[in-house]
């Protein structure tokens, strides 16, 4: 009787055991890929782009443009500075760089919409200073960069990070880095919506 019951302690304390160790391996395992998980991300997140990284304030100098730009243009009528600046976020935070679309600009180019009057031709401003020129001479003319949406970006670059929100204000993709970079991307969808 005594060994029978020596037996079945010995077994009960064996299941323990064994139970034991296989809890203790799979918090391992967990902790194990989450390690992983959180160190490609952090890697994705310090990637070193050609480009130059976000600048800095851009968030004070985007809202500070769109708050100006009402001010000089009220004809525009009554736009959300805020909701702008939240879309734009919306539009490069948590994804990657590489992969940003003009669709993913396209709540920013709705809040920050602008009818263009028919008496006024747009410049492409690839020949920046000429046609800066030539637009403050005539006021039959107007660069993407004079647009309401074009005025808040004019000269800026951003991107965002994989992993996290925030801005990557040490590098960010250059144009030549690939096709679908968040400066790129935007000055697309910027230039569709005033086409």
């Amino acid at each position: 009787m005594a060994l029978e019951s020596d037996s079945r302690c010995s077994r009960k304390h064996k299941v323990k055991v064994i139970g034991i160790l296989f809890l203790v391996f799979v918090i391992i395992l967990i902790i194990s890929l989450i390690a992983v998980y959180t160190t490609s991300q952090k890697e994705e997140d310090t990637k070193v782009w050609k480009g130059q990284g976000t600048t800095k304030n851009l968030q004070e100098i985007v809202l500070g443009r769109c708050y100006n730009y009402l001010a000089m243009n009220p004809s525009i009528g009554v736009k959300d500075c805020n909701g702008i600046w939240q879309a734009f976020t919306d539009a490069v935070y948590k994804k990657n760089q590489c992969n940003i679309t003009e669709d993913d600009y396209a709540s920013l180019a709705t809040l920050a919409s602008q009818m263009i009057p028919c008496n006024k031709s747009l410049l492409w401003s690839k020949t920046n200073s000429l046609v800066h020129r030539y637009t403050k001479a005539s006021q039959d003319f107007i660069t993407l960069e004079d647009t309401f949406l074009g005025s808040m970006f004019d000269g800026l670059m951003w991107c965002g990070k994989l992993s996290s929100t925030g801005m990557n204000l040490d590098s960010c993709p250059a144009w030549d880095e690939c096709d679908q970079n968040p400066i790129s991307s935007f000055w697309k969808k910027a230039s569709a919506t005033v086409s």
